[in-house]
């Protein structure tokens, strides 16, 4: 520790003092202010108003700084709004002369620790005595607003380096959308337009029952693990033994280079590839793709993944998505020779692959990125900055 520094606990220099629920009203008169939510100070839903008169009205300033409290972000901050702080939030209010930015910096440092150390088990409740436990690095003003001087200097240029990362994503997935489209709509010559059942035959799934599901056994695919381009199984698999059944389950077995989509649920719509080698069996709202030899199943896959997704989603309905098997087979595929279809293939999965090449690469800048600022505000709370 620098010389001139302190270590007091975070405790001895501020504290949390916690909001509450006010009565609500949907428009503000007379000076009323929004009631802070981390929905609304993240810009994702409507504030609702309460009076500053309200005696659980616990108002903060712009200048102030706010914790949630509750929830699985507590010890997440923001600054910059005023308005009455809700029951879940809590403002910073400081005991000793310390700078507002170099407090918001020093939190940022330890959220992982605080984060962690939450009470409850439904709704989990940040830790307010273990908060208060930790370590406070305290240097004179001056060195902390040098300190803040230095970390938005460093911060801002770990911003524009991943700005410009997530730049060059972005461009790259746009050219492969663009690229995915133009193939379906400048057809060539000899294209033909065939419904999916002349060409293309679709399996549905079984009803297996959910009292003879057993915790190890033949592992059954349901519609949740349809995933964007892939079955997801993790931990979300059941299992059963055939011997519990008498029908013959054969046809309704799932292996590697299988290509599926969820009929219903909030994945409807969505396909993907059995990609390993395990024998799965199809549940019921799982539909099977069993192509003829006149369409090849990557070039079916691609033609799924284009805007037709999503008209199915919404043709299917908001409020309970579901497809039927006649939606399916109705779909009106553009179809070339199979020789047309593997060259386009071919075409899509080199520009899929360097996507996805670009997308790791982002995701590994992206981590370094984070780990430098960890470790810059590191260096700032033990005097090496």
């Amino acid at each position: 520790m620098k010389k001139g520094w302190q270590t007091k606990r975070l405790g001895d220099v501020c504290e949390i003092i916690k909001g509450r629920k006010p009565a609500l009203k949907a428009t503000s008169s007379n000076g009323d202010l929004p009631y802070l939510v981390a929905k609304v100070m993240r810009g994702s839903k409507e504030a609702e108003y309460a009076s500053v008169k309200d005696r659980n009205s616990i108002t903060v300033e712009e200048a102030e700084t706010i914790i949630i409290c509750d929830g699985s972000n507590s010890g997440e901050v923001f600054t910059g709004f005023r308005g009455i702080l809700s029951s879940t939030m809590g403002k910073i209010a400081k005991k000793a002369e310390i700078d507002d930015d170099y407090l918001r910096a020093f939190l940022a440092s330890t959220f992982d620790v605080f984060n962690g150390a939450k009470t409850g088990a439904a709704i989990p409740h940040l830790d307010k005595e273990a908060m208060y436990q930790l370590q406070f690095p305290f240097p004179p003003l001056a060195e902390q607003q040098r300190i803040v001087g230095l970390l938005d200097e460093a911060f801002e240029g770990l911003a524009t380096a991943k700005a410009n990362a997530e730049k060059n994503l972005q461009n790259a997935r746009a050219l492969f959308e663009s690229h995915l489209q133009s193939v379906f709509t400048q057809r060539g010559p000899g294209w033909v337009e065939k419904r999916l059942e002349e060409v293309c035959g679709l399996q549905n799934g079984f009803a297996f029952k959910s009292s003879t599901f057993k915790p190890s056994g033949a592992p059954i695919l349901r519609i949740s693990n349809i995933q964007d381009g892939r079955i997801e199984a993790g931990n979300r698999l059941v299992f059963f033994d055939p011997k519990d059944y008498r029908e013959n389950l054969d046809r309704y077995r799932i292996v590697e280079d299988d290509l599926l989509i969820a009929m219903s649920g909030a994945t409807t719509g969505k396909i993907g590839f059995n990609t390993d080698s395990t024998v799965y069996y199809l549940n019921q709202r799982v539909g099977k793709f069993e192509p003829s030899e006149k369409l090849n199943k990557r070039f079916l896959y691609h033609f799924l993944s284009t805007k037709v997704e999503e008209n199915l989603r919404i043709s299917a309905g908001a409020a309970q998505p579901n497809l039927s098997t006649e939606q399916i087979k109705g779909f009106v595929l553009p179809l070339p020779s199979v020789d047309e279809q593997e060259r386009i293939v071919e075409a899509l999965e080199t520009l899929s692959e360097e996507t996805q090449r670009l997308a790791r690469l982002y995701e590994r800048k992206h981590a370094a990125l984070e780990a430098l600022k960890k470790s810059l505000l590191h260096q700032a709370f033990t005097g090496e900055l």
